[in-house]
């Protein structure tokens, strides 16, 4: 009997346009194999003669990381068989068509994530064998997948929190919400590479590289890595944080539209942290690396949100007898607002109930485990008070439920408690709402509403598990009890009587009223009200005072007052953040009974509008103009302005443009033409900066057609 030849390899077609559409990576480009976990995908072989199953034995070879073996799960053998279903490499398929071979493959739903080399071992019964390479792939993530710790069971929610490539950021205030638009970017060309050379340099990495590519099959460990590594305190991180206002080594987080530019920067320079970083950048560059790697990821802000470094559930602040909000020592703090991410899964290491969405937050504002990192912490255990639960979880729960505590301060010492507040912390959680440019308020997610029984329950458990049953109830509660704050002769109220716009006066008005109860009597009541106006920093410190004025108010029984207060722009113009924020307090002195009432007004000062309008049909490949105008509604020029264009698939990379000075009251039209590079909906950010303004920022939502067949 004739020998039959060995069978040689003649061509390999890793069918990439196919794999990578029905593995949902298709926009992430079809010049490589992409593919998710858990999901089959196929090849086409070619030989110089036609498989003999009796005579040919094919066996397949995976490897990733830098030293693949069986027993670390990054590397696997498996043979030209189809098998049984199973999580396990494997062959699920095949289909011999004359010299050709059709192959099924499938990755185990829990296989490490990263680069791989695919080979191939030819040979026949008693012969020598032959490993001939196929190609290379990138295993990901699969959120479709029902056996992946990642399952996300919603179309619509995988089209949000995985493919959707843009989004918004909430800043401001919690009473006046400003929306950011943002650039995810997470299919552009090298941003994938980029995720995994942010794996590659981290410490876990470093220190031992084999066992910590092993881990990447565990979404819990990936996003504690990605935490660590957004930022760069401890390591060659993406981004170097910057709360000052000394940006002149890098940008004003405020001067970013998205994270592709942050990351190419970072990988461009080697690993050099991009200068600078705030939270919602850190949380933003997070969402396009974790959406990227395939973990559905959203961003989400958490208005007055407490930094309870003591973990004593408490934040305390001072205010001098003239308003004057005063410093401490103390590095409790509570930000204007605070921005993290939620990544969804399931949470194997917990006990039952706590999977879904988990808070991971890049923001370096204390360690976990040596690095800064934070999370991932169940947000159902936060809602509930398990803070014992791994990951972070009582730093999280306090960033959204601790007690404000604000006293009158007298020669350096607490005198008085002004106030105890135990709403004013954790407002207004907000995130994107699905499918649309809304603004979703998801609160009642992370804790029941403000003084229900349920939520002065589940803040009593956490204390007690943080503080201890003794130091749960504390003698600071006990002085609060004592002290009677709430119960005051009169109430105050600051109200803007206008829409605040940067560039403009502020008017405000101060209501008081007589509490209507006969334990003060009914006779006239005298008032000395001090107010004083302050920049308020993101980190919910002040600068010194702006403005200041007194007002000397009597208050009839059953009467009330309304007193103008004007603080013209001359008192803050050059003296506020980039952020826009101002904070007027007022401390009344109720006259003959050394009482005080404190009254607060946090006011996020508004930029001019930006319009912007597309002319006709935006289609792949035609010139599509875009008319952007601003108006300069303010009372002083505009100068130095440039302009930057951002948008994955509407633009490659950025363009931007120096625009000169716009004058008070003038209006600037410019006109673009873009030439879009993808289909489907896309978005358009465009961000203007000047010397006097940061932040003028505006988004235009566009549908792309395919481009039409002639």
């Amino acid at each position: 009997m004739d020998q039959v030849a060995a069978l040689e390899l003649r061509s390999v077609d890793l069918l990439v346009p196919r794999n990578n559409k029905e593995h949902h990576t298709q926009e992430m480009g079809l010049r490589r194999l992409i593919v998710r976990r858990g999901q089959l995908f196929h090849i086409r072989l070619g030989f110089q003669r036609p498989f003999q199953p009796h005579a040919d034995y094919i066996t397949f070879v995976v490897e990733t990381g830098p030293e693949p073996t069986e027993l670390l799960g990054t590397r696997a053998t498996f043979p030209l068989t189809q098998a049984p279903r199973g999580n396990v490499w494997r062959v699920s398929d095949f289909a011999i068509d004359s010299s050709f071979l059709q192959v099924s493959l499938s990755s185990p739903a829990n296989a490490v994530i990263g680069h791989y080399t695919l080979k191939i071992e030819l040979s026949q019964s008693q012969g020598h064998r032959v490993t001939s390479p196929l190609g290379t792939f990138t295993l990901l993530f699969n959120p479709w997948s029902a056996d992946d710790d990642v399952y996300l069971p919603s179309e619509m929610l995988l089209q949000e929190y995985i493919l959707r490539d843009y989004g918004f950021v909430y800043k401001g205030h919690e009473a006046l919400v400003t929306t950011w638009p943002w650039n995810y970017g997470q299919f552009e060309e090298d941003i994938l590479d980029i995720c995994f050379e942010i794996l590659n340099k981290s410490l876990h990495f470093l220190s031992n590289p084999s066992r910590d590519c092993s881990r990447r099959s565990d979404v819990v460990y990936v996003c504690r890595v990605v935490s660590a590594m957004i930022n760069s305190n401890d390591d060659s991180g993406v981004l170097e944080g910057n709360w000052g206002e000394d940006y002149s080594r890098g940008l004003s987080p405020l001067e970013w539209n998205g994270s592709v530019a942050i990351l190419r920067q970072w990988s461009a320079g080697g690993g050099q942290p991009v200068k600078y970083g705030q939270c919602w950048v850190f949380a933003s560059v997070m969402c396009t690396v974790m959406r990227c790697l395939g973990v559905p990821t959203r961003v989400v802000s958490n208005f007055r949100s407490a930094h309870n470094v003591d973990g004593n559930l408490t934040i305390d602040t001072y205010y001098d007898q003239n308003a004057e909000m005063l410093p401490t020592q103390k590095r409790d703090k509570i930000w204007n607002f605070h921005v993290w991410n939620e990544c969804w899964m399931i949470r194997k290491d917990l006990p039952p109930g706590y999977n879904g969405w988990q808070v991971v937050d890049p923001t370096p504002q204390q360690t976990s485990s040596g690095l800064f990192c934070c999370g991932p912490a169940s947000v159902r255990a936060i809602r509930e008070g398990e803070v014992h639960l791994a990951y972070d979880t009582p730093f999280v729960f306090a960033e959204v439920n601790a007690d404000e505590v604000v006293w009158l301060s007298r020669d350096g010492q607490a005198q008085q408690v002004l106030a105890h507040d135990s709403r004013s912390i954790g407002k207004e959680i907000s995130t994107k709402a699905v499918g649309s440019d809304q603004r979703q308020d998801i609160t009642s997610s992370y804790k029941y509403p403000e003084g229900s029984p349920e939520e002065r329950a589940v803040f009593m458990k956490a204390s007690q598990k943080m503080l201890g049953p003794h130091r749960a109830s504390s003698p600071l509660l006990d002085l609060l009890g004592s002290r009677g704050f709430e119960d005051q002769p009169a109430q105050l109220q600051l109200h803007l009587s206008r829409t605040p716009v940067w560039g403009q006066d502020l008017l405000l008005m101060l209501h008081a009223q007589r509490v209507p109860d006969t334990a003060h009597g009914r006779g006239p009541m005298g008032l000395v009200v001090r107010f004083c106006a302050q920049t308020l920093l993101h980190a919910g410190g002040t600068w010194g005072p702006l403005w200041r004025q007194t007002v000397h108010l009597n208050l009839d029984f059953g009467k009330e007052i309304w007193w103008p207060l004007l603080l013209p722009y001359s008192t803050y113009r050059n003296k506020l953040t980039d952020e826009k924020l101002i904070r007027v307090s007022g401390i009344a002195e109720v006259e003959k009974t050394g009482r005080s009432i404190l009254v607060l007004k946090d006011i996020s000062l508004e930029p001019p509008h930006l319009s912007i309008e597309v002319s006709g049909r935006a289609e792949v490949g035609k010139a599509l103009r875009v008319h952007i105008t601003l108006t300069n509604t303010l009372m002083v020029s505009l100068r130095n302005c440039t302009m930057v264009l951002e948008g994955s698939g509407l633009i490659s990379g950025q363009l931007s443009d120096d625009l000169g000075t716009l004058e008070a009251g003038h209006t600037m039209q410019i006109q673009v033409d873009l030439y879009p590079i993808r289909a489907g909906p896309r978005q358009l950010q465009v961000l203007i900066s000047s010397d006097e303004l940061k932040e003028i920022k505006g988004y235009k939502d566009i549908f792309v057609t395919a481009a039409r067949v002639s």
